[in-house]
């Protein structure tokens, strides 16, 4: 007994969306999203990451602007026609209902037959690891149930797409790394198109097969988690997607950047490419190992180190070589 999701490909075409403001929300959005894929809509506060979620989903009109669902534009369809599933940070579960009911509202409301409710429910349920669950009351769940009764009700009406606002946002920290694993796990079984929006760098890098970083109503780039990190566009991305070394660069024009795990200090910058006099300020215990703080020509500089490097025993102040190898170096735009 299993569910059918046949996700679908997303176009979005010039999506401008203002408020009245002095800045659009959406300055003029193109994205495409593979069917069966996971992109994350990805930025800060303000970015317009919501927006543009709401927007897909029917709840935001746009001002002018082209969503493609498969060959269908849906701008002007009403969002109960759209058949698109959507998972809220606040669960939107009905506290009268039981589990069951809540998973098969959405069925209802399409009149489906009652043994077809049922048979989707049970499998919806089964999907998401609540089998057995369909009796209680969401009162009785944990935050993690609650939030996969949530998952299991946007799933069970087979959406072309799948629509998820920052859903692990009220979570605790372990709680929300374990849902982590259990929905990209989910996702490689089903295989539904998921537009995902989070402010979290590193759940956006661990569930994606793409993401579009977004500032100022623009996607400032689109790409795999990886081409994002270790190939960023310009410095705001650089500096987004983590920690970021900012030196300057060999030729003496611009800078490049350079991820802490990439930056060698100590004997380790004996074989660098690129060698420089660093000035350690602190080394830090974290655990697996030191974090190290130094400074290159007046600039932070942070790297990390094993427990038993040399570097993690010198005292404040110590001169320490700091080096790269040149692959290893991102040239960085403004």
């Amino acid at each position: 007994m299993s569910l059918t999701q046949t996700g679908k490909p997303v176009a979005l075409r010039g999506l401008v969306k203002s408020y009245g403001g002095a800045a659009p929300a959406l300055a003029g959005i193109d994205l495409d999203i593979e069917a069966g894929s996971f992109c994350t809509l990805l930025g800060a506060s303000g970015s317009g990451k919501t927006t543009l979620l709401k927007t897909i989903a029917g709840f935001e009109t746009p001002d002018r602007g082209e969503i493609r669902i498969g060959s269908r534009d849906i701008a002007p369809v009403p969002v109960a026609r759209r058949n698109i599933g959507m998972v809220f940070q606040n669960y939107a579960l009905f506290p009268h209902l039981t589990v069951a009911r809540n998973v098969a509202f959405g069925l209802e409301m399409r009149k489906l037959k009652r043994a077809e409710i049922a048979r989707r429910v049970e499998a919806a349920l089964a999907l998401v690891s609540l089998d057995g669950f369909g009796g209680r009351s969401p009162r009785e769940l944990s935050g993690g149930q609650q939030q996969r009764v949530a998952l299991a009700r946007a799933l069970v009406i087979e959406p072309d797409i799948l629509l998820m606002d920052e859903p692990l946002g009220a979570l605790d920290k372990n709680l929300r790394q374990a849902i982590q694993v259990q929905l990209r796990d989910l996702h490689r079984r089903i295989g539904a198109t998921i537009v995902y929006v989070t402010h979290d760098q590193e759940e956006a890098l661990f569930l994606s097969d793409r993401i579009a970083l977004m500032d100022k109503g623009l996607i400032v780039q689109v790409g795999t988690p990886q081409e994002l990190y270790f190939r960023p566009a310009n410095r705001f991305v650089a500096t987004f997607l983590g920690e970021c070394n900012l030196l300057p660069a060999p030729s003496g024009r611009g800078e490049i950047g350079l991820r802490p795990e990439k930056t060698l200090v100590g004997g380790k910058a004996a074989a660098a490419d690129i060698r420089l006099d660093g000035t350690l300020v602190s080394a830090v215990f974290t655990g697996t190992g030191y974090r190290i703080a130094a400074t290159v020509s007046g600039r932070a500089v942070t790297a990390l180190v094993a427990n038993d490097d040399p570097v993690a025993m010198l005292a404040p102040g110590a001169a320490i070589p700091i080096g790269y190898m040149a692959g290893h170096a991102m040239t960085l735009d403004d």
